[in-house]
């Protein structure tokens, strides 16, 4: 991330979600600078996914979703709507994105695949004969067509070995890098959070805390956010 930097990419306002009479995201502020990586964590139903559903305008919401004027988003939900044993090539399905960007051929689809490391001989492969963490790169090179600005990534590592994992998470590093990206995800890997974000979120409905892993990620705010679950996290933290 350029340190440099501290214009918003984007800024939340007072964001309150319900689903009927159930509130989901209750009074949520926070913002992301242009650059940095931003994680999102909290236990299963604490509103992450509809954060993240509210950011992109998919379902309504109260308050404030503001993003910086030419913000492009790349964005992979943590369920793909797609069954991998359809017959459907990587080269189709990466098509399926291309088709609805003016001006974006092939050229861009191997670019992007060189990204991520994946070598273009696999765009003739179907999606099922994939490995796991092929699949997941494949998904990143899906988000990453159109040259986005920001990507939003629910779970990007979910299931997948740590070989792959790490792959994925260089490759969003090198993004940063080179194009100054910024990166917001959903993880519940606390061991990832110390490593790749500059800034976490944590998420209960309500925002439990915001700030510098180091600094805002210690055993009472886990027991805020995780409860009698809270156990199986600190291993990932230092005493405080």
């Amino acid at each position: 991330m350029d340190k440099s930097s501290n214009k918003k990419v984007l800024e939340v306002k007072n964001l309150f979600v319900r689903f009927g009479d159930d509130l989901i995201i209750d009074n949520l502020s926070f913002d992301v600078a242009k650059g940095e990586h931003l994680t999102i964590i909290g236990p299963n139903g604490s509103g992450k996914t509809t954060l993240f559903r509210a950011l992109i305008d998919t379902i309504p919401h109260q308050g404030e979703v503001i993003w910086a004027l030419d913000t492009i988003i790349g964005y992979i939900p943590q369920k793909l709507d797609i069954e991998r044993n359809v017959p459907l090539s990587l080269y189709d399905f990466l098509q399926s994105k291309n088709s609805g960007l003016k001006g974006i051929g092939d050229g861009e689809i191997k670019d992007c695949l060189k990204l991520v490391n994946l070598p273009e001989d696999i765009l003739g492969k179907p999606l099922g004969a994939l490995s796991g963490g092929q699949f997941q790169r494949a998904l990143v090179t899906f988000a990453l067509i159109g040259s986005p600005t920001v990507l939003l990534f629910d779970e990007p590592t979910a299931g997948i070995d740590q070989p792959s994992e790490e792959q994925i998470y260089d490759t969003l590093h090198r993004l940063q890098d080179e194009r100054g990206v910024t990166i917001i995800t959903i993880s519940h890997d606390l061991s990832l959070v110390h490593r790749h974000a500059h800034k976490v979120l944590c998420l209960n409905r309500r925002k439990i805390c915001y700030g510098l892993p180091e600094e805002v990620l210690d055993k009472q705010t886990l027991s805020r956010l995780y409860g009698t679950e809270h156990h199986k996290f600190f291993h990932h933290i230092h005493d405080k």
